[in-house]
């Protein structure tokens, strides 16, 4: 790839934003990050980011996807824009169902206006969520052991699954979802849409009501309990963070291939975890039970969710490497290995 290439990313500071950043700073891209620095732990992420060997092509850019304006200003120099920010927890969109609105489909409106009356017209991927398929009412469960499944899906669920906007979460992502798609039909962007499933690694913060894989295993490190709602036996396939941003630099690589196209992106029917499995794996991993508590279903949880990755994987030759067992356990040592500061970002989540 060229280094005269430059990439910006808005949520650049959060989990995807950031090991996006430090992947094509390393392949000689210029990068910068957009975000406004709210989420807990993003100021470690910012660190983290300089200590890169190639920071000095990085640029960081305070601001907000709301404001149209500095959006603008900021994707007139980008070929290319990774556009990670938005609000991403369904428990907080239905406490502030307009905040939400505001920060994902307003916020990507005005991504794509930006990419719009740039003359470089930069290629778009945005990071939509399996939340715009809903509950999935019209695929077949049935329990399996300790494990719910598809009955009838055996690769999961694929693209054309019928959209169910299902919590204002799942509305303002998918409205933004549909937007970046049309953009490439009435204007000619090259956009391309990423339906992701359960995204985990090393360098997320997990909370409760997202990043749920980190936040249990953290917890598991942190000896603190943790809440399950529902029965523990939901599934979803899940993904390495390094294979996802495997699947940016594929797509990047055959962007006007890919422009218009929507892609599910998970770890696929190979990659599959229930809640119950994964206590299973942590209390293995520390060497002694974790405490569980138990509560009521919360709106929008499906029962199972497996992402179908082979049309990624036909045309854009992806696959992921990152299995279960090993994902799992890098997440857990990394967390062993930053027990201090874990301890201190989820002491400011509490206090905020």
């Amino acid at each position: 790839m060229a280094e005269s290439e430059h990439l910006l990313i808005t949520g650049g500071a959060g989990f995807i934003g950031s090991h996006a950043a430090r992947r094509f700073l390393s392949r000689g891209w210029r990068v910068a990050i957009y975000d406004n620095l709210s989420r807990v732990g993003a100021s470690h992420a910012v660190e983290w980011l300089r200590s890169h060997p190639d920071s000095a092509r990085l640029e960081t850019v305070v601001a907000d996807v709301r404001d149209a304006e500095r959006i603008a200003s900021a994707a007139a120099q980008a070929d290319v824009i990774l556009h990670a920010a938005g609000q991403t927890a369904v428990t907080t969109s239905v406490q502030n169902p307009r905040r939400d609105f505001e920060d994902n489909a307003l916020g990507t409106f005005n991504v794509l206006e930006a990419a719009r009356a740039s003359a470089r017209r930069p290629a778009v991927i945005f990071t939509s969520t399996n939340k715009v398929y809903g509950g999935m009412a019209d695929a077949a469960v049935q329990l399996d052991g300790r494990r719910y499944r598809y009955e009838g899906l055996p690769f999961g669920a694929p693209e054309n699954q019928p959209l169910d906007f299902h919590s204002p979460y799942g509305c303002s992502k998918g409205a933004a979802d549909q937007y970046v798609r049309d953009y490439a039909r009435i204007y000619g962007l090259h956009t391309i849409v990423f339906r992701q499933s359960c995204i985990y690694g090393h360098w997320q913060f997990g909370a409760e009501d997202q990043g749920w894989l980190a936040h249990f295993a953290i917890s598991a490190v942190l000896d603190v309990p943790i809440t399950i709602y529902g029965d523990g036996m939901q599934v979803r396939d899940v993904l390495y963070i390094d294979d996802l941003v495997d699947a940016f630099e594929a797509v990047i690589a055959r962007r006007e291939q890919a422009a218009g196209h929507i892609y599910n992106v998970g770890g696929g029917p190979e990659n599959v975890l229930s809640l119950l499995d994964l206590i299973t794996m942590l209390e293995a991993l520390r060497g002694r039970p974790m405490t569980v508590g138990y509560g009521d279903w919360r709106p929008g949880d499906q029962r199972v969710y497996v992402s179908d990755i082979r049309k990624i994987s036909r045309e854009m030759g992806w696959q992921p490497k990152i299995g279960v067992g090993t994902g799992v356990e890098r997440l857990y040592r990394w967390a062993e290995e930053n027990r201090s500061l874990l301890a201190q970002v989820r002491q400011g989540a509490m206090s905020s």
